[in-house]
Order: structure tokens, then sequence, then C-alpha cells
């Protein structure tokens, strides 16, 4: 029988090296990051507000609309998929459902965290969060009800920002304590907040997430491995690589009318591959209707 991807991501989070993961947003950056070589890969709820709304991540995408984009991109992979499910959609029984959800399409682990909601990107200002019992109850429930799934919950606070770095690792005490696996403190400042964090927890897999521009300082994943985390997500590298390319090759068609001079395309053959033409096209010839004379 095969090891889920739940189990597969667990056996990473077991080894020794820190696990680098980009975020993705549809179905085509999850198969770069594949094709690339990265063990797992997890989505953005920036880039998936982004792409399919147009809009920032200011709570705008619903349950449905988050499942339906993680779903297609969990099926578009073989690598083991992290979700960030925002606030979990509600309280504790919301909480309960999303994570029932996100073990039916296979998903290795996922994201809750303790804003108030509607959310906001965690380099954004003005945040909120609920009470420390009220997400730790919520953490609780997330793992009543993964079940036997192996799901791996990762608890993020936000405290950072409104409450302090203090209260921020008080409440990540509290998460952890309620079953989380893995424990993601949001928008550290500094280097040194870094270093107290993984001080406080040096048992626990943590997180380092680096936003390139945001609040915390971009450091390279040797250097976080070194202080103790476990994991760093670069969630918005790939969106923002594509953004500022996009943006010049249709600057060009617009001065221009060619596109003929811009260096950047992908060969046109490479792109099928990528998206699976070949195959598709053996497939076609292998089912083909064979016209024959029946008369």
């Amino acid at each position: 029988m095969p090891i889920s991807a739940a189990n597969r991501l667990r056996k990473l989070l077991e080894s020794p090296e820190i696990l680098v993961i980009p975020g993705v947003y549809d179905c085509l950056s999850a198969k770069l990051v594949e094709q690339v070589g990265f063990e797992v890969a997890a989505t953005s709820g920036f880039g998936i507000a982004a792409s399919t709304l147009g809009l920032p991540d200011y709570g705008f995408l619903s349950a449905t609309e988050m499942f339906y984009s993680v779903g297609r991109i969990a099926q578009s992979i073989s690598l083991p998929l992290i979700a960030d499910l925002d606030t979990g959609y509600g309280n504790a029984l919301n909480v309960m459902r999303t994570v029932r959800d996100a073990v039916q399409l296979g998903l290795a682990g996922v994201i809750l965290e303790d804003q108030e909601s509607p959310k906001k990107c965690g380099h954004f200002e003005n945040k909120r969060v609920i009470s420390e019992t009220e997400h730790a109850n919520k953490i609780r429930a997330a793992v009543e009800a993964r079940a036997d799934s192996c799901l791996v919950v990762i608890a993020r606070t936000d405290a950072r920002a409104p409450l302090g770095l203090e209260a921020a690792i008080c409440r990540g005490k509290e998460y952890i304590k309620a079953g989380a696996d893995v424990l993601f403190v949001e928008a550290p400042q500094s280097k040194d907040e870094l270093q107290k964090i993984a001080a406080a927890f040096p048992n626990v897999p943590l997180v380092a997430n680096i936003v390139e521009g945001g609040k915390t300082p971009q450091l390279s994943a040797s250097e976080l491995q070194e202080m103790g985390f476990k994991i760093v997500f670069f969630p918005l590298s790939g969106l923002l690589a594509v953004t500022k390319t996009m943006t010049a090759c249709l600057s060009q068609l617009k001065a221009e009318g060619t596109t003929a001079n811009f260096p950047d395309f992908i060969k046109f053959q490479e792109f099928q591959e990528l998206i699976g033409v070949p195959k598709y096209l053996q497939l076609e010839k292998q089912f083909a209707v064979t016209e024959t004379n029946d008369e």
C-alpha cells in the first residue's frame, strides 16, 4: 500500500535537513516546483487570492473557493502538499469540517492561524488575533478531526505584531500543548527575534516564513537551519517573479507590437512536456477509434 502524503511529510520532518518549501498558487506553479526537484509544496493563500480573485489576502476567499483551488493543485502533483487554510473558516466546529475536507483531498498538512476573521496576510499591518484559549481549542479540534490520517497540523500565531514577541511565544507553547505538530510564529522582525523563537522551542519543528520585502529578514535556509528551524516557506517567490516577467513581456508587446526579441520565454516544446502533452498524445493514439467497413 503506498505511503500517504501526510506520512511522507512526517518522514521528511524527521530528517536532519531543513525543508525548503516554495509557495504555489495554481497547478502550473505546483508542477514547476515538482519539476525543479523540491520535496514538498505549500499553497499560498496570498497567491490564490491574487490569482483566482485578483484581490489581496484580506480574507476574501471562502472555504469552498480555497478547497477548489487546493484540491486541483493536490491532484496535479505527486509531492506532499501543505495547505494554508487561514483561520479554518470559523470556530472549532468549522475547523473540524475543514480538516476532514483536507484529509479527503489527500493533503499532507494544514496551516491554521489565530487571526480574527476576516484575516490578512501575515506581513500586512493592523492584524488582530483571537484569544489564545480559543485558538488552542481550534488546534485540539483539528487534531481530533484528522483521526488516524496523520495529517500534519501546523499552528500559526500572528500575535507578534499586535501583542509582541513574548506573547507570540507564549501562544506557541499553548498550541503545541494542544497537539500541533509544527509551530509557525509569523513575521518576526529581526534575526534576534528568530533566534529567540528557536531558543524557546528546542524540540519543536519550527517554521520560518520568508517574504521578499516582508517583515522577516531574508536569511538563507542554511542560516535558519543553524538556528534550529525545520521548515522555511518562500510563499511568494514564484508569484512575484512571474508577475515581473509577465509585466515585462506585455510591456514589450504593447510598445513594439511583437515579442520576437523578448529573451525570457520557455520553449513551446518544453512547456508541452511540462503539462504532459506527449503522454496524452500517446493515450489518444492508444484509444483512437479505427474506422472499419461493417457493410
